[in-house]
């Protein structure tokens, strides 16, 4: 700061001022400032900063599962959009769905003094958050609750959704209709399977085991079972995909197959709506996940001590033709 002020030909004082962003300098002295500083790759010690005003870093925590993910993209645009308007930054981790790297991160954004954190679990297990949110960190779960801990959480109507699937696709004659989904640990898959029993219950088809296959999805996961629900002498008519990487990989497989059935996607997908049949979804707005959850994290991290908050954001089904091919 001292060569600034020594190019600059002011006062140490006048440069923190100009940094700071503080009244009572001339326009023409900040110019000549800004210029010193930009001349000499001057960069503010925010670390020093914060701990001479005893506040934090100005930044705030998100977990996501993975990063490369579009629907955990989409998610985090939307919370650094609230971020940025409250005057934050997001350091973003990917927990890789393993709660030793959940944890990891979290920590470690606990230790770099967030001002709070956002977090897509990956675990059950949450009791380690504890000690931190009594310091005064703030910590909102998104798209699946914590385990353990009772906190803010905003959610999605995993269940509604999922029983307007099975509803639409038995309003269009099939009977046999398969649940393909992530793995029976995973919070949200948990749910679907939920509405998908009761979505068969309601619509009076019954519930049959054979047709659900709920694990991990990788390509060769999802041809796998895709092989086992269309074979046999009574085959699915109609899959419910329980997120976008089942369906994408469920699409893989059907690209070659003489019989497609009808199909509905939790979550909606990128191209989904150019494909031939375009993909019927369940679809719910993304963005509004994020933004709920950073408004209320930015509600905590201004003072907000009311009781931890549970919020459901609804979801809508939206019929392109995949969903509406007849058995």
């Amino acid at each position: 700061m001292s060569d600034v002020a020594r190019l600059a030909g002011v006062s140490i004082k006048t440069v923190s001022r100009v940094v700071n962003d503080e009244p009572a300098v001339h326009p023409d002295t900040a110019e000549r400032v800004i210029a010193a500083i930009e001349q000499l790759g001057f960069r503010r010690n925010l670390g020093a900063r914060n701990l001479r005003r005893g506040s934090t870093t100005g930044t705030i925590g998100l977990i996501v599962e993975d990063v490369g993910n579009p629907f955990y993209s989409e998610l985090t645009r939307a919370v650094e959009k609230i971020a940025t308007s409250y005057g934050r930054q997001v350091l973003t981790g990917s927990s890789d769905e393993t709660r030793e790297r959940e944890r990891e991160l979290a920590l470690e954004f606990c230790a770099r003094r967030v001002d709070g954190i956002l977090v897509v679990p990956a675990g059950m297990q949450h009791g380690y958050l504890v000690p931190e949110m009594r310091a005064g960190t703030p910590v909102v779960f998104i798209d699946r609750p914590a385990g353990d801990i009772v906190a803010d959480t905003v959610l999605v109507d995993n269940i509604g959704g999922t029983v307007q699937a099975v509803t639409h696709l038995v309003s269009h004659g099939h009977r046999r209709v398969a649940f393909l989904a992530d793995s029976p640990d995973i919070y949200t898959a948990a749910e679907r399977l939920r509405g998908f029993r009761e979505g068969c219950a309601r619509a009076g088809i019954g519930y049959d085991e054979r047709l659900v296959v709920m694990r991990t999805p990788t390509p060769e996961s999802v041809a796998e079972a895709v092989k086992t629900l269309l074979a046999g002498p009574d085959p699915a008519t109609a899959v419910v995909a329980g997120n976008n990487r089942v369906a994408v990989n469920l699409l893989r497989a059907l690209a070659h197959a003489e019989r497609r059935p009808a199909m509905i996607s939790f979550d909606d997908f990128e191209l989904a709506d150019l494909l031939d049949p375009p993909v019927s979804v369940i679809a719910h707005d993304v963005g509004a996940l994020g933004e709920a959850a950073a408004e209320l994290l930015f509600a905590r991290i201004q003072g907000d001590q009311s009781a931890p908050r549970k919020v459901v954001l609804p979801v809508h089904l939206v019929a392109r033709g995949s969903g509406e091919v007849a058995p």
